[in-house]
């Protein structure tokens, strides 16, 4: 029997605020463990907690940026369950009444075309709600250490319908969603720092159904690429299962990425298990419409809408975009350096090949978004050497050349070339010698290019560039080439 795959996927994103969601302890990553703790982490009697305002404020803005409606009233809840990473032995989150019902996500479809933009579709979303994050459990051969550095820091669930239906939608909806946080500034969305964290639920079904199967929740997906390849594997496991007529069993099942396969970990609890009730040390939290407007105003122009700008406006190729449109702090690069420059396209694809190659060979790749600010090469660096070989004083060969010494030096490309002397030759008697003795020692192919083949022209241009040392102007060599050669 053919059977096909429902996906929904509960996403965990960690807010960028200086302090947990009901403390002032700060939060950051990398400190020893167990420091950034107080009795409010720790849930020390007497302790009381006192509500984050800007992890309200940046929930609301990732409900508007996904279309959500934003709750009137949204309420505290009590989620208890007893394990190590939760001193507290319950999770302050939010149950009936999130801050965010419904919402959708734009995904590019797999297997579009490389060459221009293909078509996309919504997913929709469930409900996105703010939660307290937990503490971090490291396990060792006999031992398991807990550290409580992230406990209480501020944690949106983003919850999907079931609305996915293959891995390659799945690694596309993760991709568009982490794209539109960081823009947004939400967060940094780094998985290895457990900045962003994704629980999968997979069921199959036969082919022209519509009834749900038996879910299954993956953990312990740590990539993006990890998350795709473990819903891969449990869509094969499960298919593979109900064709030798096993039953599939509601549980949680732990992704092992260096073996590639998942085993159970527990059977699925249910909302009831958890026991949630109003939290009693909290008010309700009271949403006005100005409050969400002012937030409204401060919303980022979303990845795609910039892409599908780009294409329109500046006739930017969909490679250049794809690369540009993920990263907010490289797209004002480019739209700064654009202004500047006749020749938008070129800016373009300075920005993705070469500047991109130089950060990271320089290791920069890793640093934190606003780390472009301190990039030796200023838009206005590269808006002028582009506007060099526009002008013809220099030419493309030689400005390759230029820009790895302008990113180690911070010098601008008019000086190099002034220091250098590297302007290009356009004199038309030293090129009319040089174009002479081209033809002259290369009578070959001088003679191919007479009898018709155009290419030979190539090896005789390359002869006056070395010459020059890539200075000659291509245009004036070319056209003297081809006087002297008819």
């Amino acid at each position: 029997m053919d059977y096909e795959a429902v996906i929904g996927l509960e996403v965990h994103v960690q807010l960028d605020t200086k302090s947990k969601m009901f403390t002032r302890v700060g939060t950051g990553f990398g400190q020893p463990p167990n420091t950034l703790t107080n009795p409010v982490v720790l849930g020390l009697p007497g302790a009381l907690p006192v509500m984050n305002r800007d992890a309200i404020e940046k929930s609301i803005k990732v409900g508007l940026l996904l279309n959500c409606k934003i709750a009137d009233i949204c309420k505290w809840d009590r989620k208890n369950y007893f394990y190590p990473d939760m001193p507290k032995n319950y999770q302050i989150s939010q149950f009936d009444q999130p801050i965010c019902e419904g919402g959708e996500v734009e995904i590019e479809m797999p297997g579009n075309s490389p060459s221009e933009i293909g078509s996309h579709r919504i997913v929709q979303l469930t409900r996105i709600h703010l939660e307290e994050d937990v503490g971090k459990l490291t396990h060792y051969e006999t031992d398991s250490l807990v550290d409580y550095n992230r406990a209480g820091c501020p944690l949106l669930e983003i919850v999907s319908e079931p609305d996915l239906f293959s891995p390659e939608e799945v690694f596309a909806y993760l991709t568009s969603l982490r794209n539109s946080l960081v823009s947004a500034e939400i967060s940094d969305c780094d998985m290895e720092k457990g900045q962003l964290r994704c629980d999968a639920n997979i069921s199959i079904r036969p082919v022209g159904t519509s009834t749900l199967g038996t879910k299954v929740e993956i953990k312990n997906l740590n990539t993006i690429s990890g998350v795709r390849n473990g819903v891969e594997y449990e869509i094969r496991r499960q298919t593979k299962a109900l064709n030798e007529g096993e039953t599939i069993i509601q549980e949680t099942r732990r992704w092992n990425p260096d073996q590639k396969y998942t085993t159970p970990m527990r059977t699925k609890e249910m909302a009831h298990d958890y026991r949630y009730f109003p939290d009693p040390d909290l008010m309700p939290v009271k949403i006005d419409s100005e409050w969400v407007e002012f937030i409204r105003k401060e919303l980022p122009e979303k990845p795609f809408d910039k892409q599908r700008r780009y294409m329109e406006e500046m006739n930017l190729p969909y490679s250049s975009t794809s690369a540009l449109c993920g990263d907010r702090p490289l797209c004002e690069f480019f739209e700064e350096a654009a202004k500047l420059s006749k020749v938008p396209q070129k800016i373009a694809n300075w920005v993705v090949n070469d500047l991109l190659r130089e950060l990271g060979q320089a290791g920069k790749e890793g640093e934190e978004r606003r780390g472009l600010q301190n990039c030796p090469v200023t838009p206005q660096h590269l808006a002028e050497l582009i506007n060099l070989i526009e002008d013809g004083v220099v030419s493309n060969n030689v400005a390759k050349e230029l820009f790895p010494e302008m990113f180690i030096s911070g010098k601008s490309a008019k000086t190099l070339v002034e220091e250098k002397g590297l302007e290009m030759k356009s004199d038309g008697d030293e090129i009319e010698d040089l174009c002479a003795q081209a033809i002259s020692d290369d009578p070959d192919a001088a003679e191919k290019f007479r009898g018709g083949k155009e290419g030979a022209i190539n090896a005789l241009k390359g002869s006056v560039m070395k010459a020059t040392r890539g200075q000659a102007n291509p245009q004036v060599v070319d056209e003297t080439l081809r006087r002297l050669l008819s």
